[in-house]
């Protein structure tokens, strides 16, 4: 975790104490949502009373439905994104919007040039890499930061979070030995049919180097068919796990597959060939082809196709994409609608998100999904309204650069899963007490403007104020509303109040020791709730 001194002008008395301040959090918000750790206490009447939230007359929120709508398909909810929300005509429309093609997001748009090593070919990056100038890790380490900052800044959060959910269904980790000469144009292969058809998709992604260097597929040829790539193409890709396939099926994967060829540590050139592509009859479940052309692609293409409209393979997107944007045990009536709706439009994912959206049993589960490491850091720039710069030499560590190791102290970073499943989507994966203090730790860092330090742009305490002189009460519901998007609790009142030693009459100008000492605990208290931690 990242040092986060206090400034030297900042009175010993003044310097928050992390484990306590750790420990009233969870105890005053704990009830509240799925990341708390400790049950709520039921406060008495008279303590009630006096952690009554007051309001802050600030610009519309949205209502609970449109709020719960764009908070699950968004990187995290915004003053701005509200605005954009409510200008679109309220969540259902604003989600139509997001859903339409064609669309492009210019608020990303500057990222492209900020590490130029994206763009070389595998060629020019491999020879970079063998003449120490920088190598493939680097790349991929740039590259995820290029992830991060686009799910901090993008306009199109839908498109970029479907992205985020295909290259973690059809995973293949940045770090994974020598796929960092093609691992960003996988990214770009992907991001192209995020919203379109799953068979293109499969297609595209299947037979790609990338995914081919990965799972050995690069490798593979008729004399040495290589099982992997034909056997997680079924078993985590497709239909899944079960006794509908057996090794017969996986050799006959494997063989399909041959010819997609990349020459490995040499010229890096991918192409098909096929005089490596294995012919003859072959048969997988209820697929059968008599497989004698030497051009073995149109064979993989129906193939492919034939997965991506098995009902089993329907099934498996249905629930996977339920699990992500509903709760971790969608009701079966729901999966099975999502299954018609999929093979009714031809695999098109497009309907199966709006019939998603559509469902009581999406509308019920607001608070339901923790976010993951990732999700929490990218929501917490957004929420504090930082702006990162471009980073420059000789400048050391900006938080462009910086940015990378916060998510990793959280506990991951973007598709670096090392396995082919993917990362876990799950709650419990993200839900352990490390990783709750983990968070914690960045959120206080963060509010305090401590850590990144360096090509960062933070807001000052005192622009927090929603006026010149204010209650307590009344700025802690001016913060929730600008953090969370929505009113202050008398649970988290009453945190705030104990974090700034202060109570909730009290008046507050930029003169105030809360502006000047104790603002960080204040904003961190925010984050640290329920309702930043989930989605």
């Amino acid at each position: 975790m990242s040092p986060h001194p206090a400034p030297a002008d900042v009175p010993a008395e003044a310097t928050p104490e992390r484990a306590s301040r750790r420990a009233l959090v969870t105890a005053a918000v704990g009830g509240a949502g799925a990341a708390a750790v400790l049950p709520a206490v039921a406060p008495d009447r008279a303590e009630a009373a006096s952690y009554r939230p007051r309001r802050h007359r600030g610009t519309p929120l949205l209502g609970a439905a449109d709020r719960h709508l764009v908070t699950r398909f968004s990187y995290g909810l915004t003053p701005g994104l509200t605005r954009a929300v409510r200008g679109a005509g309220g969540g259902r429309r604003w989600f139509e919007r997001q859903l339409q093609a064609g669309q492009t997001d210019a608020a990303t748009r500057a990222l492209a040039s900020w590490w130029p090593s994206l763009h070389y070919s595998p060629q020019k990056l491999w020879q970079r890499n063998i003449d120490e100038v920088e190598g493939g890790w680097e790349v991929m380490a740039d590259y995820q930061r290029w992830l991060l900052l686009r799910r901090i800044t993008t306009t199109r959060p839908v498109h970029e979070l479907m992205t985020e959910f295909w290259m973690n269904h059809l995973n293949v980790p940045v770090h994974a030995d020598a796929v960092f000469g093609y691992r960003f144009d996988y990214d770009r292969v992907v991001r192209a049919r995020a919203l379109g058809r799953f068979s293109e998709l499969l297609k595209a992604a299947i037979t790609h180097p990338a995914m081919g260097m990965y799972l050995s597929n690069a490798v593979s040829t008729k004399h040495h068919p290589n099982e992997n790539l034909g056997r997680e193409l079924l078993e985590l890709h497709t239909v899944g796990r079960g006794n509908h396939y057996d090794e017969d099926d996986v050799k006959s994967s494997a063989r399909i597959l041959t010819g997609y060829r990349v020459d490995m540590w040499r010229t890096w050139e991918a192409r098909y060939r096929p005089e490596d592509h294995w012919t003859g009859p072959v048969k997988v479940m209820g697929f059968e082809h008599r497989n004698a052309d030497p051009d073995g692609r149109r064979v993989a293409e129906a193939y492919l196709d034939y997965l991506a409209h098995h009902p089993r393979t329907a099934q498996r997107i249905a629930r996977k994409l339920a699990v992500k944007f509903v709760r971790d045990d969608p009701p079966q009536a729901l999966v099975d609608t999502l299954a018609r709706t999929y093979l009714r439009h031809d695999t098109a994912i497009v309907p199966v998100l709006r019939a998603l959206v559509a469902s009581r049993a999406f509308k019920a589960s607001a608070g339901d999904k923790v976010r993951d490491p990732v999700e929490d850091l990218v929501a917490t720039y957004r929420a504090l309204g930082v702006r990162v710069t471009r980073p420059t030499r000789p400048v050391e560590n900006p938080a462009a650069v910086a940015i990378l190791w916060q998510s990793d102290s959280i506990g991951a970073v973007p598709h670096d899963w090392p396995r082919p499943d993917g990362a876990p989507i799950d709650n419990d994966s993200w839900s352990s007490p490390a990783r709750l203090l983990a968070s914690m730790d960045v959120h206080f860092t963060m509010s305090g403007r401590w850590w990144p330090n360096k090509g960062i742009a933070y807001r000052e305490p005192v622009d927090w104020l929603p006026a010149p002189a204010v209650r307590f009460d009344v700025l802690v519901d001016h913060l929730c509303q600008q953090l969370l998007g929505r009113r202050s609790t008398s649970a988290l009142l009453k945190a705030c109040c104990q974090a700034a030693r202060v109570g909730p009459a009290t008046r507050i100008d930029r003169e105030h020791g809360v502006v000047k000492w104790e603002f960080p605990r204040v904003l961190s208290t925010i984050l640290d709730s329920p309702a930043h931690l989930t989605r």
